[in-house]
């Protein structure tokens, strides 16, 4: 699905009085494959794939590799009895993004936003704000529209594929997806949801994609978590008035001209980065002669 570019759709909505969300699902509507009925109640059914990792992730899950897990509940156990820090919604919002990752390094249901390694970080976000928010459940569904729509843009004129264009493309569309639409929750207009997208994603430009063991789950999961956070700051710097200089279009692009020029060692292949530091070479090595790691071993 063809979708233009965000400086159109911007003005598009703020000539129109339109939201982002409805933009986006006009336009979904328009495919002719469903009704406007059919796509809010797919969108509702992701929300609850979305809600039940967060709760399963925050019980602890361990990966079938041994080499992650726990660390949502870790997280969560320190944000409500020890952390000297305070309440904070951006560790509320980190905690949940962890949580949905590592449910899918467990192999557990999640749902792809825009992929499974980054999976947790639009989900997180929304979990964390909509009480603050107030968001009925139809606008938490919004969120999830304006964040999807956000990404089809990116997919369409950078990529959204840590193979083709580094962890960028994915932590980074994620993080910019969801600053998006935090935007639009807290009422900001198109423009400003905008400038946060542009702020976000240009954050993590040139983010390497080096898992080890080519596992979605070092440093994955734990990218998901600064995604989240960063996330939130592009979204509150973008209501509180500041502006990327550069326009949100060209930095999509200059995300894509950076994936094309990053070596193929950086690009998911587990040939460089951290992949290949001597601890993440013997990572590779135990997996491979006895399938699962503990700390003990390492």
């Amino acid at each position: 699905m063809y979708i233009e570019q965000y400086k159109d759709i911007v003005s598009h909505c703020e000539a129109r009085n339109k939201t982002l969300a409805r933009y986006f699902l006009n336009h979904e509507i328009d495919l002719g494959d469903q009704t406007e009925a059919e796509i809010l109640q797919q969108m509702e059914r992701n929300l609850k794939v979305m809600e039940q990792a967060v709760a399963l992730g925050l019980e602890g899950v361990k990966s079938f590799s041994g080499l992650t897990g726990g660390d949502a509940k870790r997280m969560h156990e320190y944000m409500t009895k020890v952390s000297p820090l305070g309440d904070s919604r951006y560790f509320e919002a980190a905690q949940n993004a962890v949580a949905i990752n590592e449910v899918n390094a467990s192999m557990g249901i999640i749902c792809a936003t825009p992929t499974a390694g980054s999976s947790g970080i639009v989900p997180g976000v929304l979990i964390a704000f909509r009480d603050r928010l107030g968001l009925s459940r139809r606008a938490q569904i919004d969120f999830l529209i304006t964040s999807g729509g956000s990404g089809i843009v990116i997919g369409n004129h950078a990529s959204l594929s840590g193979a083709a264009g580094g962890c960028q493309a994915e932590v980074g569309s994620a993080s910019a997806m969801a600053a998006a639409a935090l935007v639009e929750a807290a009422g900001g207009t198109p423009s400003e949801s905008g400038h946060a997208l542009a702020i976000a994603l240009k954050n993590l430009l040139g983010l390497t994609c080096d898992p080890v063991a080519t596992l979605v789950e070092v440093p994955c999961i734990k990218r998901n978590a600064i995604g989240a956070v960063n996330a939130i700051v592009a979204a509150e710097m973008a209501l509180a008035g500041v502006k990327s200089r550069i326009p949100v279009d060209e930095v999509i692009l200059a995300m894509g001209s950076i994936g094309r020029m990053m070596p193929v060692a950086l690009r998911e292949t587990a040939l460089g980065g951290l992949a290949q530091t001597p601890t993440a070479r013997k990572i590779d090595r135990l997996l491979k002669e006895q399938g699962t790691v503990d700390e003990s071993d390492l």
